[in-house]
């Protein structure tokens, strides 16, 4: 039997422009400050700049002409160009990129974030003071390639050897490695280039003053490892037959090493990097004022010298072969100018309509900083209120940070899930986590409070939570179990 079916498809593309537009959303500042300059060296038709008068007609703005999707591929005749879309009396104006919401103190705002990112080059210069023939150094500068951001060679020696032959040429053995591994851990940060949390730590507590602690120390990392790290403190105590507080005092030796050489990193090389905020939320007589960084308002207008071009082509009489082949250039030059000037505008609005709605729908928390006030805030809630995709919400808040009376602050950091509190009201997870946080910081710390009491007291507080969820809470804020806690 034959049967007939109708089916509906309903399918978009995007246009270049359209995802050249979703790109540009999602550079933070100081991305988009590098691709407007790459931009302007390849468009020598845009330039930026202020502009030295108002202007009574943007006719380059306002024209409403084809789309140029095809212009690479489909040639026009220089004939059928309408010269005059691409003239005016004036240059184009600043195309309302200024935005009206920001002062001139917003364009260097700069927060400064510690980034390692010398670490490495640092090790290197340390390995210099070291007088090592051709097949060390080589051997050695491989082992601290081969160190991570937190300070460790996490791969054994016969692996290591085995990859230096294989992808550097270097064939040696594992007696080599082994002595250079030696020179590599006498490099600081004490502790760096260790195989595992137990070398790190002593070869620390092997750069520390002998002392009697220190000695004791040392000994319960060397012999009792597995006893300390399960903080069976009895089995110690009876163990080495010494007393609460003199363990105590040993204990409290360990503790003040570092368990990631690397990612503490404070060398005298050590670069910064700089977070821009792409906003800043004020409050200003009692009220949230919000800017947008000037930095992403460039002044752009359209070149002088093109427009006088396309006029001297309009003008002349004789147009040759060479002017028609220009023109088409100069066209494909404005066009690529006028899109590229729009989608800044277009940036601007929903960079700043986006964050504009994040910020009142989180007004209580801008206005006191209590993290316990930020309300459940999904994508979907944002993107309806402003009437974008989910995506370009996205797109906004894992890339952009906002200078807030609070410190510098990541934008999708203020978004989370809900769950219902005792009395059926919706609240987010991360006034869960921060009241979570906040009783595990009060707790005793010679009786630290395992899940299921923590599930009790915020049960207790309002919030109806199963130990399971408070165990991944916990593993999110990075919090470890009670007995890790534990302190004498």
């Amino acid at each position: 039997m034959l049967k007939q079916f109708l089916n509906l498809k309903l399918s978009q593309k995007l246009s270049p422009q359209q995802i050249q537009l979703m790109k540009l959303i999602q550079l933070p500042t100081q991305a988009f400050e590098q691709r407007l300059l790459e931009e302007m060296n390849e468009n020598p038709a845009l330039e930026t700049g202020k502009e030295e008068e108002d202007y009574e007609k943007d006719e380059f703005d306002n024209e409403d002409y084809d789309d140029y999707d095809d212009a690479e591929s489909e040639r026009i005749d220089a004939e059928d160009i309408n010269i005059d879309e691409y003239l005016s009396n004036d240059e184009t104006p600043d195309y309302k990129t200024q935005a009206n919401n920001y002062s001139d103190d917003d364009d260097d705002r700069e927060t400064p974030f510690a980034a390692p990112v010398s670490f490495h080059q640092d090790l290197i210069n340390q390995l210099n003071t070291f007088i090592l023939n051709d097949e060390e150094r080589e051997i050695a500068e491989f082992l601290v390639g081969s160190i991570d951001d937190m300070g460790y060679i996490r791969r054994s020696v016969p692996d290591i050897v085995d990859d230096m032959a294989f992808t550097q040429g270097i064939y040696t053995d594992e007696k080599m490695v082994e002595k250079m591994l030696q020179v590599i851990h006498e490099l600081e940060p004490s502790g760096v280039g260790a195989r595992d949390l137990q070398e790190c730590l002593l070869l620390q507590l092997k750069h520390k003053t002998p002392t009697e602690y220190v000695a004791l120390a040392t000994d319960i990392i060397e012999n009792q490892f597995d006893a300390f790290t399960k903080k069976h403190y009895d089995k110690l105590i009876q163990k080495y037959n010494v007393s609460n507080e003199q363990l105590k005092k040993a204990i409290h030796e360990i503790e003040k090493l570092n368990p990631k050489p690397g990612g503490s990193f404070t060398g005298n090389n050590k670069v910064t990097e700089n977070v821009v905020p792409d906003f800043a939320i004020r409050i200003v007589d009692g009220e949230l004022e919000l800017t947008l960084n000037g930095r992403n308002a460039p002044s752009l207008h359209v070149s002088k010298d093109y427009q006088e071009m396309m006029q001297t082509y309009k003008d002349s009489r004789d147009k040759s072969a060479q002017q028609k082949d220009a023109v088409q250039f100069i066209k494909q030059k404005l066009d690529s100018a006028k899109w590229f000037i729009d989608a800044i505008r277009q940036r601007q609005e929903t960079l700043f309509v986006t964050m504009n709605a994040i910020m009142h729908y989180q007004e209580e928390y801008f206005l006191d900083g209590d993290e316990t006030k930020l309300k459940p805030m999904i994508l979907k809630d944002i993107a309806d209120m402003v009437g974008l995709d989910i995506s370009t919400v996205s797109r906004v808040a894992n890339s952009k940070y906002v200078e807030t009376p609070y410190g510098t602050k990541l934008i999708k950091e203020f978004f989370s899930e809900s769950m219902k509190n005792d009395q059926g009201e919706d609240v987010s997870t991360l006034e869960i986590k921060k009241i979570l946080q906040n009783t595990i910081e009060e707790e005793d710390k010679k009786k630290p409070l395992p899940d299921d009491q923590l599930a009790e007291i915020l049960k207790e507080k309002g919030y109806p939570i199963a130990r399971r969820t408070i165990a991944k809470y916990r593993e999110q804020l990075d919090i470890p179990v009670a007995r890790m806690r534990k302190k004498m």
